[in-house]
């Protein structure tokens, strides 16, 4: 079973996702915040992370940034959630590694097209 880590500080948006993911067959793992995503991703190695970028502790930023830097989690699909729409904020989530970004609320089709695009992408890639 794919594990995807959800790192999201409202519990009503938590809540919605991770019941729609795992009617899908994922098993969802939660984060309430950066500090405990982080920590998470380290200690389990989800299969993909979804990454509010609006976090208390440690925002999504920088909780993404950490994780590109540690060796076992630098290569982890990770998409930004946020409700900046701002192609500038896409172009920033991008350029600190994320690999997708989607804003919210969340179009649950669309989200679902890109994670499976990176898990298949991520299977596809050679071992390090």
């Amino acid at each position: 079973m794919v594990k995807i880590l959800l790192v999201e500080d409202n519990e009503m948006n938590r809540d919605m996702l991770s019941r729609r993911l795992r009617r899908r067959g994922f098993e969802v793992l939660e984060a309430v915040d950066g500090r405990q995503g982080l920590s998470m991703a380290t200690a389990i190695i989800p299969d993909l992370i979804l990454m509010d970028l609006s976090l208390p502790e440690l925002d999504g930023w920088e909780t993404t940034r950490l994780l590109r830097a540690q060796r076992e989690t630098a290569t982890l699909p990770i998409i930004a959630l946020t409700a900046h729409a701002q192609d500038s904020d896409r172009r920033k989530a991008l350029a600190i590694g994320c690999d997708e970004f989607e804003t919210k609320p969340i179009d649950l089709r669309r989200l679902l097209s890109k994670i499976d695009k990176l898990l298949h992408k991520a299977a596809a890639a050679p071992e390090p």
